[in-house]
């Protein structure tokens, strides 16, 4: 079970979390937020993201990306203490218990009548758990050629926060997207920090990610765009949607972002930038928080 529990990687399910925090919020400032859609989409985000976990684990360990040249914390496969046969059991069973609390979710929010909304949001489930197996499983993972910050920021970011206030209250607002461009270029940020540390051993193991094809130099000026990109948008929000002196909370959570910057700035070891990761994440979680708590006082 220790192993287990390491593998579905804990400490992601914050950032994962940001997006259904906002979006509840959003329907919470509407008079729209129901306790039992909340649970349940958190659920089924948890869910999604322990999968994300093990297919990670999974497709990088039997590909052999994850070996000695990684940076990063010891991952299931490459240490030995899981095996592939187990660790896609783990998968099928992880997709199994999703699917289940997605479709009450989704039976939830829509009820009986609105049939195209549950087909809908159905499919998009399904997109969800092909997105999170795909990202490094199968010879055309999307994750090996690029394409892996367009998914963070998609799912991420604009499902994450656009969908899950559609459930409360099944209207969309084009303001939405601000915040949720927001977590998405956060979320982004994260994994592009992810890829900054690991660039030498996924060059060696032929992961073509997006700081491989850039290069470092480049990559920089890319994480320092997703990081104040997302500032100025949700400052932009606000422009829109003038409140409360209360309203501006989440700029404390842009304190640790700028200092994150700088040591980005100055980085030359990519090995002193995994703590960055954590920083990085947990303001992104503390964002999510201030922002909404900025929308109801």
């Amino acid at each position: 079970m220790k192993h287990w529990i390491q593998a579905a990687r804990l400490r992601t399910l914050p950032l994962s979390l940001s997006g259904i925090i906002v979006g509840s919020f959003l329907a919470a400032e509407k008079e729209m937020f129901r306790w039992d859609i909340c649970i349940l989409a958190l659920l089924t985000t948890v869910g999604f993201q322990v999968l994300s976990n093990f297919a990670n684990d999974y497709g990088d360990g039997v590909k052999g990306t994850d070996n000695e040249h990684r940076i990063g914390p010891e991952r299931a496969l490459q240490s030995g203490v899981i095996t592939p046969k187990q660790m896609l059991k783990g998968m099928y069973i992880t997709i199994g218990v999703t699917l289940v609390i997605a479709l009450l979710l989704i039976f939830t929010a829509f009820g009986k009548e609105n049939y195209l909304m549950s087909f809908v949001f159905f499919l998009l489930g399904l997109a969800s758990i092909a997105a999170a197996i795909k990202y490094t499983v199968g010879k055309k993972a999307y994750g090996y050629s690029g394409l892996g910050d367009v998914f963070v920021f998609l799912f991420f970011g604009l499902l994450a926060v656009v969908g899950t206030e559609f459930l409360y209250t099944q209207q969309v607002s084009w303001l939405s997207f601000l915040p949720a461009i927001t977590v998405g270029f956060f979320s982004t940020a994260v994994l592009n920090l992810n890829n900054l540390r690991d660039r030498a051993s996924d060059i060696l193991a032929h992961k073509n990610t997006l700081v491989v094809k850039l290069g470092t130099r480049k990559a920089k000026i890319y994480h320092y765009f997703l990081i104040v990109g997302g500032m100025t948008t949700v400052v932009w929000y606000k422009a829109f949607h003038p409140g409360t002196v209360a309203g501006f909370l989440f700029v404390i959570a842009f304190l640790p972002l700028i200092k994150h910057l700088i040591t980005v700035l100055h980085n030359q070891e990519p090995v002193l930038l995994d703590p960055e990761l954590k920083k990085v994440a947990l303001s992104t979680f503390l964002f999510a928080i201030l922002f909404g708590l900025g929308l109801i006082i």
